[in-house]
């Protein structure tokens, strides 16, 4: 039962991504932001805290990776404004409002506080539109990002319970569920890190959690190169971080997501058969989680898993190109041609 309800939920949030970018007032404005705000932080975070700082053991990288990481809701409560078109000065008020609060939370009041923070100053005359702004919006932004945090982690939570629950049953059937589950939450705004780390995820399962996000980087790299989703720095951002593109990926559930839950099934029973595990939690990520595993599992079965993995996901990912080909896809450019910040 709590394997249906955490699949259930997640099917919801990806359900509620596709319906905010297409259907939400200034909703493909806002997801850019939110790409942009992941890749102001998540990317130098795996990079300098794990994939460099915690490899080579080098502390003072790894701080500079944490404290980027930590500043998700700093940035996206300014991206999203400015995405508004609203003063700088203004969005970085609420963006500095916020820097206590995780990526999703801060994003979400963000886009509410928003289209108040517009109406503000367009109405408020200017010289006293900064007062009332500064004592309007920064209460307001907390208020509202403190009431939806808990149920962010909710959901985190309630998606994890299925991870404990599948880790009881067969070990194909783990491999194969985690496979699934864990990547594709990391191709949302919840973060696949954060739900690791939250449930204290380790041995196989995080090696399976690890490497399934390495796979299907991997097998997005292939299909966005095959399918025209944009160009080839989008192909390459997705690779290194697919929260950059979580505007083209929530627009494409179908083959996006569908693509990766087979290849993230495959991949986990992969790693369930090499046997391969990971001692820390929370490396749910492409690169930094790639590189625990091989270092701390013996390196030539280390090497044979990561071949068949990119394998696997370069063939699954061609054949998703074929089967998606003549699919209705939508484009970095229908996304964000519209979206530019003057």
């Amino acid at each position: 039962m709590k394997i249906l309800l955490g699949v259930g939920m997640l099917l919801l949030v990806i359900l509620v991504m596709f319906l905010f970018a297409f259907y939400a007032p200034n909703g493909r404005k806002a997801l850019s932001a939110l790409s942009g705000a992941a890749c102001s932080t998540f990317l130098p975070e795996a990079f300098l805290h794990y994939a460099i700082g915690d490899v080579f053991h080098i502390q003072y990288v790894a701080k500079i990776g944490e404290t980027m990481g930590g500043l998700g809701g700093l940035a996206a409560g300014t991206l999203v404004p400015l995405a508004f078109g609203i003063s700088p000065v203004f969005s970085v008020i609420m963006g500095v409002s916020l820097i206590n609060f995780k990526l999703l939370p801060a994003f979400v009041a963000a886009y509410l506080l928003s289209f108040v923070l517009k109406q503000l100053q367009k109405y408020i005359p200017e010289g006293i539109d900064l007062i009332v702004i500064i004592l309007v919006i920064p209460l307001s932004t907390y208020f509202v990002a403190d009431i939806i945090q808990p149920f962010v982690m909710g959901i985190l939570q309630i998606i994890g319970n299925s991870i404990l629950s599948a880790i009881g049953a067969n070990p194909y059937f783990m491999g194969a569920l985690l496979g699934v589950i864990i990547p594709i939450v990391g191709m949302t705004p919840l973060s696949s890190m954060v739900l690791t780390a939250l449930i204290g995820l380790t041995g196989v399962p995080m090696a399976i959690g690890a490497f399934g996000c390495f796979g299907n980087s991997i097998l997005n790299f292939m299909l966005f190169n095959r399918l025209p989703f944009g160009d080839k720095s989008t192909a390459l951002a997705v690779t290194i971080e697919p929260l950059t593109q979580i505007d083209i990926i929530s627009s494409n559930p179908i083959p996006i997501f569908g693509t990766n839950a087979v290849a993230g099934a495959i991949n986990g029973m992969i790693v369930t058969y090499f046997g391969l595990k990971v001692p820390v939690t929370g490396m749910a990520t492409p690169w930094a989680g790639l590189l625990v595993v091989l270092g701390n599992n013996p390196i030539n079965k280390a090497l044979i898993t990561v071949a068949c993995i990119v394998i696997c996901s370069l063939v699954i990912g061609f054949i998703g190109s074929i089967v998606f080909k003549n699919f209705k896809l939508v484009t970095v450019n229908d996304l964000r041609k519209d979206t530019q910040i003057s």
